[in-house]
């Protein structure tokens, strides 16, 4: 006795496969050209009330850092390393989460472990 399935299920076969396989190779292309478009981009952030200003970019790579001259004191350089600590921070943060909505946008909310 042969099993059946359901009006609308199977019966697709090699055709479903390779429509799932293109949709999925352009979710790749699409989450990869996004990668690199976000990898370009730059990110800043300030701590102090302005006083540390820093730059990341979409890698996440620190790559500028500007201090005014008011806030360094040699007496007190915990304060200026956290104040750079911090606006570097909150510039990684941005640029984590544009890219996570960017990638949840172009998957539709679609998690794929190891994608991103």
């Amino acid at each position: 006795m042969k099993a059946r399935l359901p009006k609308g299920y199977g019966g697709g076969g090699a055709g479903n496969i390779q429509q799932l396989a293109r949709q999925a190779q352009k979710l790749q292309d699409d989450m990869e050209a996004a990668t690199a478009e976000l990898e370009l981009k730059e990110y800043s952030a300030a701590a102090g009330g302005g006083a540390v200003n820093v730059t990341v970019t979409g890698k996440m790579e620190l790559t500028k850092v500007e201090i005014s001259p008011e806030v360094v004191d040699p007496e007190d350089v915990e304060m200026l390393a956290d104040l750079v600590m911090a606006a570097a921070n909150e510039a990684l943060r941005a640029a984590a989460k544009e890219k996570e909505a960017k990638m949840e946008s172009i998957s539709g909310g679609l998690n794929i472990p190891g994608m991103f």
